[in-house]
């Protein structure tokens, strides 16, 4: 133990001479209270394991209708929760719908029980009470004291692997159960099957077959134990069938090698000295279960847990050092726990040897990319992967192949709207991969063939009998009787359809640029003239009498109200001003947006907004108006853009478990964090141009893929000062108030000067 402790010292040593230690300012606890749905455990950089306690076993329904308390698990964490159930190695990070929980492994000594519990009498199962005291989560690394089993439980991982050490008390009756019934929004019906192989005392392997969110997804793995069992065994809670086989023939219950079934829980009986520790490795692979045994010995080639943390840790710790800012303590916990949360998704989906499951079920071989699933695209085709063009251009290069591949992939020809294992889940509105596709090709990040990836994006925006796309094509806007989120649809298809003429026009395609650009003026159709506001159409061409514009209900609008979505235009926001009267009275409109008051009553039954999120009226913890505040640029108050944006940074975002206003939705949350307290924001991704607002650090320099760094330095910066003076680019002065992306990928320094009074 203490050659392994100076082995992961010298380690951290060595980065530290060479980078920053930035992993102290991660605090992966950050959002895991009320509504950021983030987890505490382990993981590495686009990890495709996630290895993290579970607090409840919350079922998807009640009496089979929708239960409201699984929304608050999504993460399978709640910080608020007094018990752990066991650490499971999927999950997804910020979102407001869930899936995963793969494989739950709980330590536990005494009499064996293979029920969970409950939370109010956590002893009547294998659950255990814990405390935060004794709780430590680091980028990498996740430590708990199991109090009602007196164990200590510590995890590590590597991209594929996931690395448990439990140090147990001497017992004759210790246990590691292996819970496959468990899950993330588990409902009875979600396991479709599962198979387990006993190899060895020290091995089995197998797979796990659910229908969830994503509706056919298969997971194969590999469990090695650093010690061998001395028995194990399984109950079966299967409803019982008319057709059993004739494997009744075997005790199947106990040292029985294969196992098979929907609901089963296992069980590893160990006796152990005090302080004992057993080690796990536990690898994932979406090809099969030769794949998952191939990537653990690839990965984690010995039981060396503080050799694999400190590896872990320094991987977190590279990419953190690509910004180096200076700021306040707070600020940086803030940001660097930001840009952890940003490096979570997407994630890799290729095993070592390249291979990967593809949309289509079969087995595929990714030549010259990495696979990456996890697309949660509604959310992050506004800052994430913008984020990403800038400071990890290579992933989101393959990511954006990886959207090609699903879509070569596709029955349906069409490009991924949100993905994950395998799968398209069709979650949110949109066809948001083209934004993220023409952001890439506009930028001179993806390297494929432009075309192709034209075609994909073309294809997907025609496809009619998808949310309404005929009608839109045909009516320009999607009529309020054939969908119940028609507004949002259509102003969010006509963004994308900018972004594709974007692509066209690069690529000089000059017919479908002009069929695009013209999809991208249908906006204007749910505009309604004598309210000001965004507004459902009938199909005969008048617009709704019963509409509400506070409402986030029966509205046409998903996950928001028309006061918010009334500002999306993000492709054309100097013809949105016009048609609301101008700048003055535009700005007009977005001082009420940010002063007004919005009553509880009116986003009660929405439970991705809460009262936490909003500031007056605009709502910062869901995505739909992230852009607005930077609008105040075009209206020529940039003035009022910053104050905002500081206000907004201070406001929703917090060095606490609680610290974020809304979900993290795969890092969207943290890119607009990170973006904005470097002092710009992608406006309309598709564009080269960053809209200027107030920066909060003190001083940044961001080290790029080409070898250049792009700095921001701030003079006079403090809490009162948020308002730009005057802002420098390589010293000349920028009246704008746009940042282009050539400016910063050819490095440059940007230069605010701030005060405590507006310059207007």
């Amino acid at each position: 133990m203490k050659k392994t402790f100076l082995f992961s010292l010298l380690i951290l040593s060595f980065v530290s001479q060479a980078q920053q230690n930035l992993i102290q300012y991660v605090k992966p606890i950050i959002g895991t209270e009320k509504m950021g749905h983030t987890y505490p455990g382990a993981t590495v950089p686009f990890g495709a394991v996630q290895l993290s306690p579970e607090t409840d076993t919350i079922s998807y329904e009640i009496n089979g209708k929708y239960n409201g308390d699984v929304y608050k698990y999504c993460a399978g964490y709640k910080y608020e929760d007094k018990t752990i159930v066991g650490f499971s190695h999927t999950h997804l990070s910020g979102t407001g719908h869930s899936d995963l929980g793969d494989f739950l492994i709980m330590p536990t000594q005494g009499k064996l029980q293979l029920n969970p519990g409950t939370a109010a009498n956590p002893k009547s199962g294998y659950r255990s009470s814990y405390s935060h005291a004794n709780e430590v989560a680091e980028a990498g690394y996740y430590k708990v004291k199991l109090d009602d089993d007196n164990i200590l439980a510590e995890m590590t991982a590597t991209t594929r692997v996931g690395m448990h050490q439990y140090t147990f008390p001497k017992s004759d009756e210790s246990h590691i159960i292996l819970d496959l019934m468990a899950g993330i929004y588990n409902y009875d019906e979600k396991d479709v099957w599962t198979y387990v192989r006993v190899v060895n005392d020290t091995l089995i392997t197998g797979y796990r077959q659910t229908n969830g969110w994503a509706r056919t997804r298969t997971v194969y793995f590999a469990m090695s134990f650093s010690k061998p069992f001395t028995e194990y065994g399984q109950k079966n809670y299967d409803d019982k069938q008319a057709y059993r086989g004739f494997w009744r023939k075997f005790d199947q219950l106990k040292n029985f090698p294969e196992i098979a079934g929907k609901k089963i829980r296992m069980y590893f009986d160990f006796k152990t000295e005090e302080a004992e520790i057993i080690k796990i490795k536990f690898a994932l692979s979406s090809v099969s279960q030769e794949n998952a045994l191939q990537n653990m010995q690839a990965e984690i080639k010995d039981w060396n847990f503080e050799k694999v943390k400190a590896q872990a840790q320094t991987s977190w710790n590279k990419e953190l050092n690509k910004i180096a800012i200076t700021a306040s303590e707070d600020t940086k916990v803030n940001f660097y726990t930001a840009m952890y949360h940003t490096f979570i998704n997407p994630t890799v989906y290729t095993d070592v040897n390249g291979q990967y499951k593809g949309l289509d079920q079969d087995v595929h071989q990714a030549n010259g990319f990495t696979n990456y699933s996890t697309f949660s695209l509604w959310d992050t085709y506004r800052a994430l992967h913008p984020f990403f063009n800038i400071i990890q251009p290579s992933r989101n290069n393959d990511m954006v192949k990886s959207m090609v591949a699903h879509y070569d992939q596709s029955a349906l020809h069409m490009l991924p709207i949100w993905s994950h294992y395998s799968n398209d889940n069709w979650c949110m509105s949109g066809y948001h991969s083209v934004s993220v596709i023409a952001d890439a090709i506009i930028k001179g990040v993806y390297n494929g063939d432009e075309n192709q990836a034209l075609e994909a994006c073309i294809t997907t925006a025609k496809h009619r009998n998808y949310e309404g796309i005929g009608y839109y094509m045909d009516l320009g806007y999607i009529p309020a009787e054939k969908s119940g989120v028609s507004v949002s649809n259509t102003l969010e298809y006509a963004y994308d359809d900018w972004c594709i003429a974007q692509i066209a026009k690069k690529l000089n395609k000059t017919a479908v640029y002009d069929e695009f650009i013209k999809r991208s003026e249908n906006w204007k159709n749910n505009y309604n003239a004598a309210t000001g506001f965004m507004q459902p159409k009938m199909a005969n061409g008048t617009f709704k009498k019963e509409f509400d514009p506070l409402s986030t209900e029966g509205q046409g609008f998903i996950e928001g109200n028309s006061w918010n979505y009334s500002f999306f235009a993000p492709q054309d926001p100097a013809t949105l001003i016009a048609k609301m009267g101008g700048k003055k009275t535009f700005a007009a409109r977005l001082d009420t947006l940010f002063s007004m008051h919005l009553p509880d009553s009116f986003f009660e039954h929405t439970e991705d907004i809460t009262r936490e999120g909003i500031i007056g009226g605009y709502v910062h913890g869901n995505e739909p108006a992230h852009h607005v505040a930077y609008f105040y640029n075009w209206a020529n108050q940039p003035w009022k853009t910053q104050a905002q944006v500081r206000k907004i940074l201070d406001m929703q975002y917090k060095p606490s478990p609680d610290g974020l206003g809304g979900n993290d939705d795969c890092g969207q949350m943290s890119a607009w964090y990170i973006f904005s307290s470097l002092g710009f924001y992608p406006v309309a991704p598709g564009s080269d141009e960053y809209a200027i607002g107030s920066p909060l650090v003190n001083n940044a320099v961001l080290t790029l893929e080409n070898g250049n760094q792009f700095k921001v330095n701030v003079i006079n910066q403090s809490p009162k000062n948020v308002y730009v003076q005057k802002v420098l680019l390589d010293g000349k002065t920028v009246t704008d108030f746009v940042l282009k992306h050539k400016s910063i990928t050819d490095g440059g320094t940007l230069t605010f000067y701030m005060g405590s009074k507006p310059k207007k």
